[in-house]
């Protein structure tokens, strides 16, 4: 699958952030199910996860995530999985037993490497320090030197709460801000071209790439490649090569 991969950044990690749409309980705990099917993934690979910021929320389920995933060709293989993933189930979160439609986005992008040149000025940063909260267990350290960097110019605010000292917890969101810069700055270039292209960029929150029903069959289709398998125990464990190798040829 390696010739697949074309891309200028296909060889790097990837920085991988879920986040829940409108729904409440239900798209946070699609969310999070989202997240424990790409850890499975990336151990199948070999690959290495990190969390770096992670929020429970009250009931079940993740108000979002963002973890990194180290390997060769991360990036490559899980830009497939940017954007909406939508799931059709009946809610064990329902009394009456109603079937729900639920929204999770995945955003992915690449970590880019520290030479590279972006331009943050000290004065652009406010740095916050806090006290980390949450759930804890086996998905982050409580501490009280988790760091909010907000980068005025942009707005874009990163947080790190996983490493034990707040130099460690800002170095490293130090690194998801030069990444999600990097993005911004690659987005805004598209967006001019496109502009003077005379074409009109999609949004892509409300259409989403790939649908997961759970009832009143079992089907997991992606809307991009027509790709589909109803082996939904397997790909919820994981298995998503199939959807990812099928994106991967349709590009090309």
């Amino acid at each position: 699958m390696i010739i697949l991969f074309k891309d200028k950044y296909d060889a790097h990690n990837a920085i991988v952030t879920i986040r829940p749409g409108a729904g409440g309980t239900e798209s946070q705990d699609w969310a999070e199910m989202l997240l424990r099917m790409y850890l499975r993934w990336a151990e199948r690979k070999g690959f290495l996860t990190e969390i770096i910021e992670i929020n429970p929320s009250e009931e079940a389920g993740i108000k979002n995530v963002t973890f990194t995933v180290s390997g060769n060709y991360a990036f490559g293989y899980l830009k497939a999985e940017k954007g909406i993933h939508r799931l059709v189930r009946i809610s064990p979160f329902d009394v009456n037993r109603r079937r729900h439609t639920s929204f999770a986005l995945v955003d992915v992008i690449p970590e880019v490497d520290q030479e590279m040149e972006i331009n943050i000025e000290e004065a652009d940063l406010r740095i916050d320090t806090y006290r980390a909260t949450g759930a804890g267990g086996q998905h982050v350290n409580t501490t009280d030197s988790a760091v909010r960097i907000t980068h005025l110019p942009t707005n874009i605010v990163v947080h790190c709460q996983n490493e034990r000292s707040q130099y460690s917890n800002k170095m490293t969101a130090m690194k998801i801000l030069r990444a999600k810069l990097f993005d911004y700055y690659q987005q805004r270039k598209e967006e001019d071209l496109a502009e003077i292209r005379g074409e009109k960029k999609e949004i892509a929150w409300g259409s989403q790439i790939r649908s997961y029903v759970f009832q009143p069959y079992q089907l997991v289709k992606d809307h991009r490649t027509g790709a589909e398998s109803g082996n939904l125990a397997a790909i919820m464990d994981g298995e998503i090569d199939y959807f990812i190798e099928a994106y991967l040829k349709n590009k090309k």
